[in-house]
């Protein structure tokens, strides 16, 4: 069900943008109302531009919290997303957040956090790694990219790669990587898999967790126009605990969601 808390659309401050690769940016948002009751998992909903258009916000995952100060990763797509980037320091957007449901870690069962994520699926990591080794967890980051180049990782700690064309780390997906690496974990103690990434690297991970009985949590990408499940954009069938499947929103059932409900 969705998570209760205090969500505020408010006019943030561009306090810095910062390019991490060709395409990719991390902007830094003065938004102290949001990143006060923010979650590893949550996202926010930007209004990109002040005029007319685009018409719908862009959501994104929250990169980190750092004081009253919120980081989103920002991948470059297409105007909307273009428009952010291109946003100059001092300007303002509107946010709403956050937004969501966030990673559950508060299961004091498991004691290394497996970190998996694809392309910009690394955007919610950085938080949940702060937030989880705060509590004493060991984290170990799993990164995966067709190329070298297509690695982001910025500021996350102990990280092995994973690469189609094995220019770096591992060759494989990173599914296999977290294959290859499960044995060894295990042997250290009980841990728990969390996911980001593309939906079809999702699945893989889900199917994976439920053949070796490992704890999984997911966080889908999905289109949210509204973010509050007025526009209906981000529905998705998974499976119902009594049977069958249902249909969620994943602006307000997820985008986290446990990989045991993934239908794949």
């Amino acid at each position: 069900m969705p998570e209760t808390k205090s969500i505020v659309d408010i006019r943030a401050t561009i306090v810095e943008t910062r390019r991490i690769s060709t395409s990719v940016s991390i902007i830094t948002l003065d938004c102290p109302a949001i990143a006060a009751t923010a979650k590893p998992g949550n996202f926010v909903n930007i209004k990109v531009s002040d005029a007319s258009l685009p018409l719908l916000r862009r959501p994104f995952s929250i990169h980190n919290v750092r004081g009253s100060l919120l980081d989103i990763m920002v991948k470059s797509i297409g105007h909307g997303t273009s428009l952010l980037c291109d946003s100059p320091t001092g300007s303002t957007v509107l946010v709403l957040g956050p937004l969501g449901t966030s990673f559950d870690i508060s299961n004091k069962e498991f004691d290394t956090a497996v970190l998996v994520s694809g392309g910009i699926g690394t955007a919610p990591m950085l938080f949940l790694e702060k937030t989880l080794a705060a509590k004493g967890k060991k984290v170990i980051n799993l990164i995966g990219g067709q190329s070298k180049e297509d690695l982001i990782a910025p500021g996350l700690s102990n990280c092995r790669y994973a690469t189609d064309d094995g220019s770096e780390g591992f060759r494989g997906n990173v599914v296999e990587l977290l294959g290859a690496t499960l044995p060894a974990l295990q042997k250290e103690g009980t841990l728990k898999v969390f996911a980001c990434g593309p939906n079809p690297m999702l699945k893989a991970v889900a199917r994976f967790a439920r053949a070796n009985q490992v704890a999984c949590d997911v966080s889908l990408e999905s289109v949210m126009g509204c973010g509050i499940g007025i526009c209906y954009g981000c529905s998705v069938e998974v499976k119902s605990p009594s049977g069958g499947l249902r249909t969620i929103l994943l602006c307000q059932e997820g985008p986290v969601i446990d990989a045991g409900l993934l239908v794949v």
